[in-house]
């Protein structure tokens, strides 16, 4: 039985009215595993990219950046057949590589509609010194650098660090800031203080990771996400995170319920503007 099995898009209209080139910065797909084999122990999912279009026609999301998902490891061709079936106009994405990558593997990515990486806590994997490495050698590419690690203290522990990367930095998941801690925790501080500096943005994605509270209003994020809206509204990012892996509950959630929760954190529509089509769109290179 597969862990995520998406054969169609149900679901319904959301009530928030999207902006026009309002950019999902962060989804996943999945294809056929005979054709990307899954990573060994990795539980098997499938969210095939014509499901993935469906639902961003039906939300009314014009713009996509597909996210390498951790169970291709570094085969990236999923992502990249994502990206060439949505076509470049309308969709970017994001790979994982190692730091021995090469120039001309570097610029097959790009070529291909790569415009950034991904680095998880993953054992050891996640370290100042590889984000160092992985930093600047994208920066000739123009790339960002997205990071997400659930260890509690690490962006507070790694802030020095992370603040002086030659490329854009991203935390994705609201930073998977531990909801217990809330606004007065030292993660949440550090993110919004490395934010401050203009280097760093921060995604509205992946809320469940942050939240105590029941789907789909995550009341206990609404306080984090206000305070980073208000901090810098130029350095926030929002983001589906589709097909929702890790949702804390049994059963499948409707796309629309990451969507609407918008018009209470962000009741201003200037600022939506900012958040989903702006933002976004200098970014990842739409706009260009």
């Amino acid at each position: 039985m597969l862990a995520i099995d998406l054969a169609k898009d149900e679901g319904r209209k959301p009530r928030l009215r999207t902006q026009p080139r309002t950019c999902d910065t962060h989804s996943h797909v999945y294809g056929p595993r005979d054709e990307y084999p899954h990573m060994d122990g990795r539980e098997p999912r499938f969210a095939p990219v014509d499901v993935y279009i469906a639902m961003l026609d039906r939300l009314g999301i014009e713009r996509s950046v597909i996210v390498q998902p951790s169970l291709y490891g570094i085969d990236n061709r999923c992502t990249l057949d994502a990206i060439a079936a949505i076509g470049q106009k309308r969709a970017r994405g994001t790979a994982v590589v190692t730091p021995d990558a090469t120039k001309a593997e570097l610029r097959r990515l790009h070529e291909g509609g790569i415009r950034g990486i991904r680095i998880s806590h993953n054992g050891d994997e996640l370290s100042p010194e590889i984000a160092g490495d992985l930093a600047r050698m994208i920066a000739p590419f123009g790339w960002v650098l997205q990071v997400q690690d659930s260890r509690k203290r690490w962006i507070a522990d790694a802030a020095a660090h992370l603040s002086n990367l030659p490329v854009p930095l991203i935390f994705d998941h609201l930073g998977r800031t531990p909801a217990a801690e809330g606004a007065d925790g030292a993660e949440f501080k550090a993110m919004v203080k490395l934010m401050e500096t203009g280097r760093v943005w921060v995604k509205i994605s992946g809320v469940y990771y942050s939240s105590r509270a029941s789907h789909p209003d995550y009341e206990d994020a609404a306080e984090r996400i206000r305070i980073l809206v208000g901090a810098r509204p130029d350095r926030i990012l929002w983001a589906l995170n589709w097909p929702h892996p890790g949702l804390p509950f049994e059963g499948e959630a409707d796309s629309a319920d990451f969507l609407d929760p918008l018009l209470d954190w962000v009741p201003d529509e200037a600022v939506r503007k900012m958040i989903l089509a702006d933002n976004p769109g200098k970014l990842y290179g739409f706009d260009d």
